[in-house]
């Protein structure tokens, strides 16, 4: 069974979501890792760094007392109580940043007994009287207890050193694979959004030579009808003796009436599949717009779902992420329903009605202009016969807009009008912040806006709507502005 271009579409952008989600997934774990193990290694520098800092630590503890049997100078004795008291914090920095490895716990419980032993056996010759055999003494005295201490501080550090070169081992794997993973997502990417740009060009040249083809079977029957009706006219003037002289014409005749019957079903058959065929390529937008809503809404529902079920798993970082994805579908949904709007905009035929502007631009007042802004009409505003809906759409964009993108939660709106012949000229202006010049063509092109791309509300399309309104009416439409002086919306509407 041939599958429609939309299902086609839609089944390709799945395809493509689902392997973009797979391969981020694959990245993402790497990254992960990659982080994990940087930690580690962080984690691993830092022990030993302490470990260091503690042997050098006691290593002059033990010189400040000897300087001090050297000399006699009480000032090594201060530097003595400040060494210990720096080992007892790294002792207790190295017992926390080791505590999920027990082998290196009960090394820094006999470490720190030993600390203890050599503290008080110093604090014995600090108050011996100062002599230069003193101090030979203690270096004999201490050696034993420094070789100890020394043992255990590089088995401490052996170990370490272990974990660093396996923890850096596997480092250096994530950190080669990341960019590869990384590298492999992109070519995926790249490779299904060609795949699918190729077979949507493919159906649309398929659409368009079934129009060409479409056109010739007009043409053709077009011909065809006069030949017919040439045949009929002299029939019914009674010449009952014309031929179809050319083969083509023979093969359509035998019984006359049979024949024209047959060949207007056959034109209203033609006909009709024309019109609806055009009609399907005319709402191609409309379609396409509808189909996307389905899997943004799908993405929706499994970023609420990840939301709910991985609650307490999910860290800050992912949180953030994921309310970055909800943003951009929000923002793809306006999109979406600004394209609809666009494409439906000045499509219909409306009535035109008796339309009194200054109760008009009342209601819309009361629907889109909050309580802090208000909106002044200095000129009488006409009355006359038009399209209602068509112009209090325009109303409804260029009041809304000075609302909405205006730099302050109060304002003042200002709508005049004067009759210049035939048409209306009607000037919705603000006291907001301005457009610079070099923007007044940008912004009534689609998708463009003076704001950042990611704020939701602004798609760029509302100002378009308005000036393809005013276009289909046969008006005109400027903004006059400047940065910082406001703006004025100055557009044509025949009486």
């Amino acid at each position: 069974m041939r599958l429609k271009l939309n299902t086609k579409i839609i089944l390709g952008f799945s395809l493509a979501l689902s392997v973009l989600l797979l391969t981020s997934l694959g990245a993402y774990k790497s990254i992960q890792q990659l982080s994990f193990y940087t930690r580690e290694v962080q984690h691993t520098n830092q022990v030993l760094r302490y470990t260091s800092d503690l042997r050098l630590r006691i290593r002059d503890a033990q010189m400040s007392v000897r300087g001090f049997l050297l000399i006699g100078d009480n000032n090594y004795l201060l530097a003595f109580r400040d060494g210990f008291q720096a080992v007892r914090v790294d002792l207790d920095s190295l017992q926390e940043l080791t505590r999920d490895n027990p082998e290196q716990q009960s090394r820094l419980d006999t470490l720190r007994r030993l600390v203890g032993q050599e503290k008080s056996f110093l604090r014995q010759w600090t108050v011996l009287p100062p002599s230069p055999e003193a101090a030979r003494d203690l270096v004999i005295a201490d050696q034993n207890n420094l070789n100890q201490l020394n043992t255990l501080l590089v088995r401490l550090r052996t170990s370490e050193e272990d974990l660093l070169r396996n923890r850096m081992q596997y480092q250096d794997f994530y950190q080669n694979t990341t960019p590869f993973a990384i590298i492999v997502a992109a070519v995926l990417a790249i490779m299904i959004v060609l795949w699918l740009f190729l077979k949507i060009s493919r159906e649309l040249k398929a659409n368009q030579l079934l129009q060409e083809e479409l056109t010739r079977v007009n043409e053709d029957t077009t011909r065809r009808i006069d030949i017919i009706e040439e045949l009929a006219e002299r029939v019914v003037q009674g010449d009952y003796t014309v031929k179809i002289r050319s083969e083509e014409q023979q093969d359509s005749l035998g019984n006359l009436a049979t024949s024209l019957n047959r060949m207007t079903q056959t034109l209203e058959e033609n006909f009709t599949t024309l019109k609806n065929r055009n009609k399907e390529l005319d709402q191609f937008a409309y379609v396409a717009a509808h189909d996307l809503k389905a899997p943004l809404r799908g993405v929706t529902t499994v970023l609420k779902w990840i939301e709910d079920e991985l609650a307490s798993e999910i860290s800050q970082q992912m949180r953030q992420y994921l309310d970055m994805m909800k943003g951009r579908l929000s923002r793809l949904e306006d999109l979406i329903n600004g394209l609809l709007a666009y494409a439906r905009a000045g499509r219909a035929d409306q009535a035109e009605v008796q339309v009194n502007v200054d109760q008009l631009v009342s209601e819309v007042t009361e629907m889109v202009v909050p309580a802090g802004f208000q909106v002044l009409r200095p000129d009488p505003l006409p009355s006359f016969l038009t399209d209602r809906l068509s112009l209090e759409q325009v109303f409804t964009n260029l009041i809304g807009n000075a609302v909405k993108y205006h730099h302050q939660p109060t304002g003042t709106i200002t709508i005049g009008c004067r009759d210049v012949g035939r048409c209306y000229e009607f000037r919705v202006q603000d006291d907001g912040p301005g457009i610079a010049p070099e923007y007044h063509d940008k912004i009534f092109l689609i998708f463009q806006t003076l704001r950042d791309r990611h704020t939701a509300e602004s798609t760029g399309i509302g100002l378009s709507i308005v000036k393809k309104i005013i276009d289909e009416q046969k008006g005109t439409i400027h903004v006059e502005s400047a940065v910082g002086q406001g703006a004025t919306f100055v557009f044509t509407w025949p009486k």
